[in-house]
């Protein structure tokens, strides 16, 4: 086969190919890289620590003969001894792969054939085909195994009633605003008969489903490790304001929905886990109620009682979390660019670090075996997206499993570095740089500051390019990239994440133009030639830095970003959590500070080429938002100012083509005001290259 040809060879290949196929003779990083990158989204590691299950996400081919769309999701299984095999591949999508009980099959989410909705299947770990083991009148969203294998607790949401249905097909489609939302339901289904020996078996009649009645809407669950009591996530109502905000868990008695405690986090939660004896919850919660994002580590008695923090001192944010034993946690941290592998006593005691600060290599989630005989990680690192590492003990060396990319190999990078700088007020402000491939010393570059969302989110450094970062694509062109942690960040405990606070657009954006000054200072950077792009919190950065602080940039593209600070709050689907972990105050409270921290009100000044970029139908920021911008920037037309909007897109671009699109005109934006003859903005169309019907790798 083709991948089995030696690298001259494939070099020759690749020079008489099509358009696409160049990329393999370059030898850097392009948009069309970007498109065709597989990442693994989720790992499980078998109870006996043999064997990890995983799903990687599989792009369609924005180009040539795919149906445009959302990634494939496909299931496969790594071998710590050797190998990897694909167990469902394909134009398939798989989701919530969990191990049965027994360790005799990977159970998934998926509709497949004649299903209606999505059900949950099993696929024998000993070969053979996956098979229906449960279907609900509606798609199954989670779904948690009863230790003995016998029952299975799932989340589904309620039905369409049959008259709304008889009605839409009459035209009476009419949709009545956030109140007609339907609620996630609790249920229990009997798998009877399931030997160890059976998941291979014709497929038994399919039990009925038993509605736990609880009151509220559901969104995750997990079944005591003894079997007696499942803990249900629920929120008051569907609505995402509550997701966010008002989460709590509740300890039910699965016979009979009977709620025997409840833990009820001050503000935003995470993911938790029951202790092997099932006395507690280990949970990633909220330190208060204006805490931006879910990063502490807290242990809450199953029976009841006061829930400790047993990291009070992190100054970072757990990300995941497992028990090593009845008395001890194992989590992932971010702390700053990098993150930690440690453990703590359910008191708070007996704290170790395993994994401090590991160079380029970021550890994502952490699973591990039921006897204790190994961890599974999903990590990624400087030159890779996230994969599977394991591990014989917490304090074993990581071993990569899984290469789902192995031509990046093939590619150069350009060198990426953690740095610091000091923010005109003196506080130490961190970030990403990725420096321009082949840098020459004494020469000033071109510079893209990519500003992340959140803005409760953060850059590591560790892989930092996808379809809405430029990252290798525009060092590659002779671009440096910068990813500024700037003060509302993550990654730094809570404090920091709370500097932005009732300071919208303020201080924390001058964060980012600090951070511009430095990398000048530094000699790397030309002052006259930086960029500004972001997604959500980011392209309000964005459409700031291309009105109030216009002077400084040289071009703009803001993704699905805020310009009406005002308007965003009436148009939002999470004006609560804005309220609380953002501004701390309701416009009414003072229409002044919200007018004037929003970019339009300094359109006037504007004189930075902007493009705008957002999906129709995004609830999150309203597509208004960027409308207003655009509009008022050609009315005022002192600078270029084009707006992209993606149908059947929300707050980011699932689709292929879309993702593809948003990529190239980023890069090709940037390069035309930052390297190029700049004036008159580049044409509309994109002239997209037309790959083969058959990849390279499928010739002989």
């Amino acid at each position: 086969m083709f991948r089995a040809i030696r690298k001259p060879f494939v070099a020759v290949l690749c020079l008489i190919a099509a358009s696409p196929s160049l990329i393999c003779a370059q030898q850097l990083m392009t948009p069309e890289h970007v498109a065709r990158l597989r990442t693994v989204i989720s790992a499980r590691i078998s109870p006996d620590g043999r064997r990890v299950a995983y799903v990687v996400n599989v792009p369609r081919k924005p180009f040539g003969d795919d149906k445009d769309g959302p990634a494939w999701t496909e299931l496969h299984v790594a071998d710590p001894s050797g190998g990897s095999l694909p167990f469902i591949s394909g134009e398939v999508n798989v989701g919530s792969i969990a191990w049965t009980s027994d360790g005799q099959g990977i159970s998934f989410l998926a509709k497949r054939a004649d299903d209606k909705e999505r059900s949950l299947y099993v696929i024998p770990i000993a070969g053979g085909e996956a098979r229906r083991i449960l279907a609900h009148e509606t798609a199954i969203q989670s779904y948690s195994w009863k230790p003995d294998g016998k029952q299975i607790a799932f989340t589904a949401p309620d039905p369409e009633p049959s008259k709304e249905k008889t009605l839409k097909d009459k035209g009476f489609n009419q949709e009545i605003y956030e109140e007609k939302a339907r609620r996630v339901r609790v249920w229990i289904a009997e798998i009877s008969g399931q030997a160890a020996d059976a998941w291979g078996a014709e497929a038994k009649k399919e039990q009925k489903a038993r509605d736990l009645g609880i009151t509220g809407s559901a969104s995750a669950l997990e079944w005591s490790p003894r079997g007696d009591l499942v803990a249900v996530t629920l929120a008051p109502t569907p609505s995402v304001d509550d997701a966010y905000m008002n989460q709590s868990i509740h300890i039910m008695d699965p016979s009979n929905g009977e709620a025997k405690s409840r833990y009820q986090p001050p503000g935003k939660m995470g993911a938790y886990a029951w202790s092997p004896d099932g006395k507690h919850l280990a949970v990633i919660s909220s330190a208060d109620r204006n805490d931006p994002a879910a990063g502490r580590l807290v242990v809450v008695p199953v029976a009841g009682g006061e829930a400790k923090d047993v990291l009070p001192q992190l100054e970072g944010h757990v990300t995941d979390l497992v028990w090593k034993d009845g008395e001890t946690v194992l989590y992932v941290a971010a702390v700053g660019t990098s993150s930690v592998l440690g453990e703590i006593g359910y008191d708070g005691q007996r704290s170790r670090v395993f994994i401090p600060a590991a160079k380029g290599l970021l550890l994502n989630s952490v699973e591990k075996a039921r006897d204790n005989s190994a961890i599974a990680f999903l990590s990624d690192s400087l030159s890779h997206p996230a994969e599977v590492f394991h591990a014989p003990s917490v304090d074993g060396v990581l071993r990569r499993l899984t290469n789902s990319n192995p031509w990046l190999s093939d590619l150069r990078f350009a060198r990426q570095e953690a740095i610091s700088y000091k923010a005109r007020d003196g506080l130490q402000i961190e970030g990403v740089l990725v420096r321009p491939l082949d840098e020459q010393n004494g020469r000033r570059y071109p510079l893209i500051v990519a500003v992340h969302g959140g803005p409760e989110a953060h850059v590591a450094n560790s892989w930092v390019t996808s379809y809405a970062n430029p990252g290798q694509v525009a060092a590659a062109r002779g671009m440096a990239v910068f990813y500024p942690n700037y003060r509302g960040s993550t990654g730094r405990g809570v404090e920091f994440s709370k500097l932005d606070h009732g300071d919208p657009a303020g201080k924390e954006f001058d964060d980012i133009v600090d951070g511009v000054d430095h990398l000048v200072a530094t000699g790397l950077v030309d002052k006259d030639k930086v960029g500004i792009t972001g997604g959500s919190y980011g392209g309000y950065a964005s459409a700031w830095g291309a009105t109030y602080y216009t002077e400084r940039f040289a071009a703009s593209v803001m993704f699905v970003g805020i310009s009406d600070a005002v308007s965003k709050i009436g148009t939002t689907d999470i004006p609560e959590e804005m309220y609380l972990v953002h501004h701390r105050l309701r416009p009414w409270e003072n229409w002044d500070l919200f007018l004037k921290r929003s970019p339009i009100y300094y359109v006037e000044k504007a004189r930075t080429p902007t493009l705008i970029l957002g999906g129709k139908d995004d609830t999150r920021v309203s597509p208004s938002q960027s409308l207003e911008l655009y509009r008022l920037l050609r009315l005022v037309g002192k600078a270029p100012a084009r707006l992209v909007q993606y149908p059947g897109e929300g707050h980011g671009n699932r689709r292929a083509a879309s993702r593809y699109d948003y990529n190239l005109r980023m890069i090709r934006w940037m390069e035309h005001y930052l390297k190029g003859p700049g004036g008159e903005p580049p044409p509309a169309d994109i002239d997209y290259p037309l790959e083969p019907k058959k990849e390279p790798e499928e010739k002989k």
